[in-house]
C-alpha cells in the first residue's frame, strides 16, 4: 500500500485546522445570535435576533477572509480571520443591518397580508424579494472581504446584480446553509462544532465565482 506523504498530511491537518479554527471564531465573533438562538424560541425572540443579526455580518466577512488567505498558502487561520475582521467590520455591520431590516420588513408584510384575498398574487412577489435581499447580503461580504477598501455602492450593486443573473450558484449556497439551519435546529452542536465552516466554505466558493466578473475584471473598484 502506498503511503501518504508528508506534503499530504500536512494538506490535511492544515484544512482540518482551518474548519475547527473557523468554526470556533465564528461562533466567539457571532456568539450574541448564536446564544440567542439556542436558548429562545425564535417565533417569540424575532426583535432581539433582528438586533443580533448584524452583529454576526463581521464574522463572516472574517471566516471568508481565512478562506481566501489559506488558499493563498497562509497557514495563521487566526491572523487571517481577525485580520478580515478588522477590515471589514463597519462596513459589514451596515450590509447586515440593511439586510436584516429588509428582511423584517418583507415578512411583515406577508404576515399582513396573508388573509388578504391578493395574498396569491403578493406574498410570493414579497418572498422572492426577500431572498434576493438574504442573497444580496451574502454576496456582498464575499464582496467586501475580497475588496475591504470598495465603496459599499459597488459592492451592493455588483452583489445586486450578479446574485440574480447567475442565480442557479445562489440557490445551491442556499441549499446547503437551509441543509447547515435544519442540522443547527436538531443538532446544534454538530452544526456549530464541525460542519459551519465547510457550509460557509461552499457558500463563499460559490460566491466569489458568481463574483469573478467584477473581480477578475474590475476588481470592485474602490
Amino acid at each position: 500500500m502506498k503511503r501518504i506523504s508528508h506534503d499530504a498530511w500536512a494538506t490535511i491537518l492544515g484544512v482540518v485546522y482551518l474548519g475547527l479554527m473557523v468554526n470556533f471564531l465564528v461562533l466567539i465573533t457571532a456568539s450574541p445570535l448564536v446564544v440567542l438562538l439556542i436558548t429562545t424560541d425564535p417565533a417569540l425572540s424575532w426583535p432581539l435576533l433582528a438586533l443580533a443579526a448584524p452583529l454576526a455580518a463581521p464574522a463572516l466577512t472574517g471566516a471568508f477572509t481565512a478562506f481566501r488567505e489559506f488558499g493563498r498558502g497562509e497557514p495563521q487561520v487566526v491572523r487571517s480571520f481577525l485580520r478580515g475582521w478588522r477590515a471589514t467590520a463597519l462596513k459589514a455591520l451596515a450590509i447586515g443591518a440593511a439586510a436584516t431590516a429588509s428582511v423584517v420588513v418583507l415578512l411583515v408584510d406577508v404576515r399582513a397580508v396573508a388573509t388578504s384575498p391578493a395574498s396569491v398574487m403578493i406574498v410570493p412577489v414579497l418572498a422572492l424579494l426577500t431572498v434576493i435581499a438574504v442573497a444580496t447580503a451574502l454576496v456582498a461580504l464575499v464582496a467586501l472581504a475580497e475588496a475591504p477598501a470598495a465603496r459599499m455602492r459597488d459592492i451592493l450593486k455588483a452583489a445586486l446584480y450578479l446574485c440574480v443573473r447567475r442565480w442557479y450558484l445562489t440557490v445551491l449556497s442556499f441549499a446547503v446553509l437551509g441543509v447547515q439551519l435544519g442540522l443547527f435546529t436538531t443538532m446544534p452542536a454538530i452544526a456549530i462544532g464541525l460542519t459551519c465552516a465547510p457550509a460557509l466554505y461552499v457558500a463563499w466558493a460559490n460566491s466569489r465565482y458568481t463574483l469573478r466578473p467584477v473581480l477578475d475584471v474590475e476588481e470592485v473598484r474602490a
